[in-house]
């Protein structure tokens, strides 16, 4: 998948956000913003697109987002209830009704062999449903954080279309 890929996907969430009056927030840890990056190159994306939340760090996770610290000794950042709590807090601090959350190992280093390079756990709410998913993505870093930001699009929009996003 290209930049005009990822481009076209953002479009679209844009204008189903735009045609259900909402508006979307991220939460993002291994794709450094790259989330909000493809959002925002959308213009008029200022009327859908509220916030983005670059959590790269444990502790920024939990101060920005109110992630319970003990969840990264038990479960680790790479996690279920890590992204769980990341989508919620990005929805909470942001006031979005839409929000998306990633976290993962996009290499090269850091894998271990529960949790090798490219495995990533993504996290989507619309504030009455959480869904999340653990994907295990392929290639270089690059190619393991594109492949997360289009994972990411695709959720929102089959959440925007009362699908599960966990589908993809």
């Amino acid at each position: 998948m290209d930049d005009r890929e990822l481009t076209r996907l953002a479009t679209e969430l844009g204008a189903r956000l735009l045609a259900a009056k909402a508006q979307v927030s991220t939460a993002e840890s291994c794709t450094g913003g790259g989330i909000a990056e493809a959002i925002t190159r959308v213009p008029g994306s200022s009327v859908w697109f509220e916030a983005g939340y670059v959590t790269y760090s444990n502790a920024q996770k939990s101060k920005q987002l109110d992630v319970p610290e003990a969840l990264f000794a038990t479960v680790g950042a790479v996690s279920r209830e890590v992204v769980e709590a990341m989508v919620r807090g990005a929805q909470g601090a942001s006031g979005a009704r839409y929000a998306v959350a990633v976290s993962g190992v996009a290499g090269p280093d850091g894998g271990s062999p529960d949790k090798p390079v490219g495995t990533v756990w993504l996290a989507w709410s619309d504030g009455a449903q959480l869904f999340s998913q653990r994907r295990q993505f392929t290639g270089d870093r690059g190619e393991v954080r594109r492949q997360t930001v289009e994972a990411a699009l695709e959720g929102l929009l089959r959440l925007l279309a009362k699908e599960n996003p966990e589908a993809g």
